[in-house]
């Protein structure tokens, strides 16, 4: 676990000792799927029309963030290598975390496989695999990722592809950043459709039960709504009428002195989650993400499962 440098020593060591190693296990081992290396990506496909929902999908509101910044910060926390938005030339986007790179489709128009081919191109220098998906997903979940990428641990896998609530899911799927020549050539050739991509490479479907063999998606996901995308605008006011995940919320230090104890609460992101227990979230607070990642970003998307630990920065200064 790393800490920012304005926190103090003894700080940094009351949020070790009180967090570090709690979460050990599949949240905290599972950014990568090769140990200990960048091997893994997040690619964001925001170019769509959004035609069926009337307004850009990328920039619609999402418990206080919006559905681009929910789905790339989501992938930031869960991948060791760049996340990156695929967008249509000279398309506005909202703000998105820091960190995470846009690259512009060089033609428009010829659908996701172009979008997946020039996001597979962009991070193939720093990553092996990555994870795609379309930026209208708001209910992803990180143990569904990891699921998917876990899938590249047999090195004959070109693509590792959910069929999940009963349809293939190639936007929320894994594939080898190695793929892009060949999805380049077949563009070229006029074969627009993934299923056409999966006519030349080793595909690994994964059915309902492949996925929920994973112990944690399936205590947290298990309906697989992770695959469930929001396409006109009675979907996205279905979707936002759920409330937001619950998590755990603990303070530590001199905020837990002032009456802050275990709580669970409902909350989309990390300033919420601070909202929820009465805490200012400003530059005093530091945030420990479950024991794994530190945040000071009000907008870090929360998810079922997730514990926050709220700690003084200046802690035992």
């Amino acid at each position: 676990m790393t800490f920012p440098d304005h926190l103090t020593a003894s700080a940094a060591g009351a949020l070790r000792s009180s967090v570090g190693g709690v979460f050990a296990g599949d949240e905290s081992t599972a950014r990568g799927v090769f140990a200990g290396d960048e091997s893994t990506a997040g690619v964001v496909l925001a170019g769509g029309r959004s035609t069926r929902m009337g307004a850009p999908k990328a920039a619609l509101e999402w418990h206080g963030s919006t559905l681009l910044y929910r789905t790339t910060a989501l992938l930031s926390r869960t991948v060791y290598g760049p996340v990156v938005v695929v967008a249509a030339p000279g398309q506005q986007l909202p703000d998105l975390p820091p960190g995470v790179r846009v690259v512009e489709d060089p033609v428009e128009g010829l659908g996701p496989m172009q979008g997946i081919a020039t996001g597979l191109a962009e991070v193939a220098d720093h990553s092996r695999v990555a994870f795609v998906c379309s930026t209208d997903m708001p209910f992803l979940h990180p143990a569904f990722v990891r699921r998917v990428l876990h899938g590249f641990t047999v090195p004959e896998i070109d693509v590792v592809l959910p069929v999940a609530r009963g349809y293939r899911q190639p936007l929320a799927a894994g594939y080898r950043t190695a793929l892009a020549g060949l999805i380049g050539s077949l563009l070229g050739e006029g074969k627009l459709r993934p299923a056409m991509l999966f006519e030349h490479c080793r595909v690994e479907e994964l059915a309902d039960g492949d996925l929920l063999g994973s112990a944690h998606l399936a205590r947290f996901d298990p309906e697989l709504d992770s695959v469930v995308n929001v396409n006109d605008p009675e979907d996205y006011a279905a979707a936002r009428e759920r409330p937001p995940a619950e998590v755990v919320v603990e303070c530590f230090g001199a905020l837990a002195s002032a009456g802050r104890r275990r709580r669970t609460v409902r909350a989309g992101t990390l300033g919420a989650a601070a909202q929820a227990v009465g805490l200012p979230f400003d530059k005093y607070v530091m945030a420990a993400l479950n024991g794994d990642q530190i945040s000071h970003d009000p907008q870090l998307p929360l998810v079922a499962g997730d514990t926050v630990a709220f700690l003084s920065a200046d802690a035992g200064g």
